[in-house]
């Protein structure tokens, strides 16, 4: 990934984009992110031999590197010294990569197949995930052959780069074999790194807003439990504010002039966990009319803000990672956010490529 920093005077900014501080604004791949309609290249086929490795191998004909859907070199395939469940196959895809299939054999013309794994990811190797469907870590079912190919569609595409196989149970009358296929394209990645003291402000053109929709989308990782993902306050008082607490995201609406409105003058819904766990993380905010949808990863709370956003009074302005001038809303913590934003998008506007270009 290259890296630029970015320092810019305040003085020369334009009308939409201001920085604040020094940001760090890493340019990742041009294809096209999640690319529903063409993701579906084979990825392990044309990866050197380096790019696999194993817990362990039954000799060196059955190494990782012969693990290969559909192939015949070596001993037809990966077999670990031991058949337990402590063994594991793993690729290293070289780059960031939406993986959307996956697909498993048992080796060449043996008895040794895979008839249950689970599929971890990573993206740098020693930091690992499960990968989860329907709320709960998912157990492919595998082969009951050595040849015949098992093909999954995943329900939630995968974006890492590192992939590792973990066998669960295998044919009782052979030993854990297997050749695999990856399936997905390349993934595109803009990323801005913040250190604690930074934030990003955007600030639009008032001509340009919806009044009656608004969509943020973004994704973060880090290793502190609070700070200030995302900002927005009113002359009144009125703030939107999204803060990480104690590893939880908080959403909090407030409407500064409670004489106006007394009845449901602040709204605070907080959703996931343990969400400092250097992990990507996704964020949806979806604001429609006054019925707001808020998703963190695949956890979504649906609520009726029953007027209050008729009576916000925001400005043009959002700030990520931070609030801009220290005490405007003095019931936060007002901790910088330290680590790293991806994908940052406000109704459609990419945030992160108008920082990358001022």
């Amino acid at each position: 990934v290259l890296g630029a920093s970015v320092d810019v005077n305040m003085d020369s900014v334009t009308e939409f984009l201001k920085l604040l501080f020094l940001l760090s604004v890493h340019n990742g791949h041009t294809a096209v992110a999640g690319n529903k309609y063409n993701c579906d290249e084979q990825l392990v086929s044309a990866l050197p031999q380096s790019s696999f490795s194993s817990s362990s191998e039954l000799s060196s004909s059955h190494s990782p590197g012969f693990a290969r859907l559909n192939r015949r070199e070596g001993a037809g395939g990966w077999s670990p010294l031991v058949s337990n469940k402590y063994q594991w196959l793993q690729i290293d895809l070289g780059e960031r990569t939406e993986i959307t299939a996956v697909a498993t054999q048992g080796g060449y013309g043996s008895s040794d197949w895979v008839t249950s794994y689970l599929l971890m990811f990573s993206d740098s190797g020693q930091n690992w995930k499960q990968y989860r469907q329907e709320e709960s870590i998912w157990a492919f079912s595998g082969n009951t052959n050595a040849d015949s190919v098992v093909y999954y569609k995943l329900q939630h595409s995968i974006k890492a780069r590192f992939l590792r196989f973990v066998p669960l149970d295998w044919n009782p009358n052979g030993r854990i074999g297997m050749r695999i296929e990856v399936y997905g394209c390349t993934y595109r990645s803009e990323v801005v790194g913040f250190d604690g003291k930074s934030c990003l402000i955007y600030t639009f053109n008032q001509k340009l807003m919806s009044a009656l929709k608004d969509v943020i989308s973004l994704k973060f990782k880090t290793m502190q439990s609070d700070g200030i993902l995302l900002h927005r306050e009113g002359q009144n008082g009125d703030h939107i504010t999204l803060e990480l607490i104690k590893g939880k995201l908080s959403l909090l609406i407030n409407l500064g002039d409670t004489k106006t409105h007394p009845s449901n003058a602040q709204i605070n819904i907080a959703l996931g966990s343990l969400l400092d766990d250097q992990h990507w993380h996704s964020v949806l905010i979806e604001h429609f009319n006054n019925q707001v949808n808020f998703t963190v990863d695949k956890h979504t709370h649906h609520f009726h803000a029953k007027g209050e956003f008729n009576y916000l009074d925001l400005e043009y302005e959002l700030s990520f990672g931070g609030i801009p001038v220290p005490g405007k809303s003095g019931t936060l913590s007002r901790r910088n956010f330290h680590g790293c934003f991806e994908n940052i998008y406000y109704n459609g506007v990419n945030i992160i490529d108008l920082a990358r270009r001022h």
